[in-house]
């Protein structure tokens, strides 16, 4: 994943508070999580585009959206492999992956190795993390 200074946004800790609500702040800046089956997006069905909520970065089709029954919407691919980036996640006594949008570092939620073909990866997403812009 090859990344350029041009396209990584930096915002100081206040412009990210004045930009995003609270609880996106929260789990894009402080690596929350949303309590599963509560988060938007965790059951929407409707063609789209998932962006991040800090940039707006385009981040998963709805098309590479299932259900994965764990209350967070859940993915089998991102856009494009470069818009999400992945971090080693040791945190609450447990080995995962973190992924985090590639342009703003945001936190997004982890990937599995548990999810459907064609990846074989679920991409469980904080719904607070991003916006939908249906199609």
């Amino acid at each position: 994943m090859t990344e350029t200074k041009e396209t990584k946004i930096e915002r100081s800790e206040q412009e990210w508070r004045e930009q995003l609500t609270p609880e996106q702040y929260r789990i894009l800046r402080e690596h929350g999580t949303e309590r599963p089956f509560t988060g938007p997006y965790w059951d929407n069905v409707q063609a789209g585009l998932y962006r991040c909520a800090g940039c707006n970065t385009p981040l998963f089709y709805s098309d590479t959206k299932f259900d994965a029954g764990c209350g967070w919407p859940s993915y089998f691919e991102p856009v494009k492999p470069d818009a999400v980036k992945e971090y080693r996640d040791a945190s609450h006594g447990m080995v995962r992956t973190e992924i985090r949008c590639a342009t703003c570092d945001g936190h997004l939620g982890h990937v599995f190795p548990d999810g459907p073909k064609p990846t074989g990866l679920r991409y469980c997403i904080n719904g607070y993390s991003m916006v939908f812009e249906p199609a």
